[in-house]
Parts: structure tokens; sequence; C-alpha cells
């Protein structure tokens, strides 16, 4: 009886010991470049959390290891759409210098919530924003002065933007005026809206092949960009 417990109990460290070594996280701690240009860039007091900040940084790479980007730009945009609609929820940052660029105010598609987005869709007249990692593309004049197009790259999330018409443009919802008055900002119709007066220095800035990333904690969300193997390029090399 002795040595059948025994047996069982070894059997149960013998497994257990096996899970702790072939368990891996999702997202690991941040790798130590990623934290210092984190910390460089005085992110954290700008209210973008490391965890989010090393995800975008992750799929940036690897979108850069296929050769999608620009070879001139190293700027990466980031929407928390975690974050409430009264907070400056997209960063603008450049990799190379290590620099937050802009940070302000960004809106989401009217079905995706009132003060916080909680309801995505890659279906067109949805009026929801889409999530997931975009890539920059040319920018135009239309009916919300400049703006510009934007790919989607995770299938099944994003990857309809482009018949969408989902652009980054300006709108004079995006303000603070607006929340004073609705205790939120205004909501688009699926657009990542920014506020009208930095609406050509954001389009500037990011337009031609560089990375958005739109953040949100859904357990349903996957990307083959978020892969953290031997071939990713990360921020330290």
């Amino acid at each position: 009886m002795g040595k059948s417990i025994l047996g069982g109990a070894g059997l149960v460290i013998i497994l257990f010991a096996f899970s702790i070594i072939s368990w891996k996280p999702v997202y690991k701690i941040a790798e130590p470049g990623i934290k210092d240009l984190y910390d460089t860039a005085q992110l954290a007091e700008s209210g973008l959390s490391l965890f989010v900040f090393e995800k975008a940084v992750t799929g940036f790479y690897n979108l850069k290891n296929t050769g999608k980007l620009s070879n001139t730009k190293s700027i990466l945009s980031i929407v928390d759409f975690d974050q409430s609609s009264t907070k400056k929820r997209l960063w603008i940052i450049d990799l190379n210098r290590k620099e937050l660029i802009l940070n302000t105010w960004v809106a989401h598609g009217e079905r995706s919530g009132a003060d916080k987005a909680s309801y995505f869709s890659n279906s067109n007249e949805s009026f929801k924003s889409s999530i997931g990692f975009f890539i920059t593309a040319e920018s135009y004049f239309g009916k919300h002065g400049l703006s510009l197009k934007l790919d989607g790259v995770d299938q099944g999330f994003n990857t309809n933007a482009r018949k969408r018409a989902i652009v980054v443009h300006g709108a004079d919802y995006v303000s603070q005026e607006t929340i004073n008055a609705l205790g939120r900002l205004g909501r688009s119709q699926g657009c990542p809206a920014v506020p009208q007066e930095l609406a050509t220095k954001v389009v500037r800035t990011i337009e031609d092949r560089t990375v958005l990333f739109i953040h949100v904690s859904d357990q349903n969300y996957t990307s083959m960009y978020l892969d953290e193997g031997p071939n990713t390029v990360l921020a330290s090399k």
C-alpha cells in the first residue's frame, strides 16, 4: 500500500515539474531593450502600460521582418481601447529615437460602446471599431479633410478595414469641449478619429507603411504577429 502511494505521489510530482518546464506565458516579461525604450520615452508617465507596449513592439518587429513596412520610418502608433474615451489613449512613438511624438485622444465606433469600447467588428456597416494590427497606407483628401487609409493584417479582426473605409481622420467631436458636454468623446462610424487640429500632424507622421496597433483585452483576439519566437527582432537589436 505504501509503495503504491509513493508511486502515485512520484507521478504527480513528475507531471507537475513537466508542466512548469513546458508552460510558456502568452506574453512574457518585457525584453530589456523594450523596457529601456519604454522608460526612455517616458511612456508610463503618459499612461501607456508596459504590457500593451510590449505587444505592440512585438507586432511591429514581426511585421518589419515580413518586409511590409517602411524602410525609412520607425513609427509605431498604439491605441488602447481598454481605456476611457476621456483619456488620451493614442500614442505615436518613434522607436529609433526612443521618443514619444504625440499622445492624444482617439474616438471609437458608435456601436462599440459609450465611454468605453466593448464591442468590435470586421463587418461592413457595423459602425464598430476593429482591433489588432494595421499597416498605414496612402493619405488622401476626403469629406473629413486630410485622411489616411488603413490595411488590417489580422484575419477575421480587421482585414475588411479598407473595404469598410476605416481611416484615420480628424473630427470636431474629438475634443475637450465634447468631453465637457457629454462626459465622453463623440464617436465615429468605426474610424479611429483624432482631434481636428492634430489630424494633419497625425496623418503626415504615420502615413506610408507604419504600424497602428489597436489594443483591447479580448480573450478571442489572436495574431500571428504576436509570436515571440527566436526570429522576432526586438527593440534591443
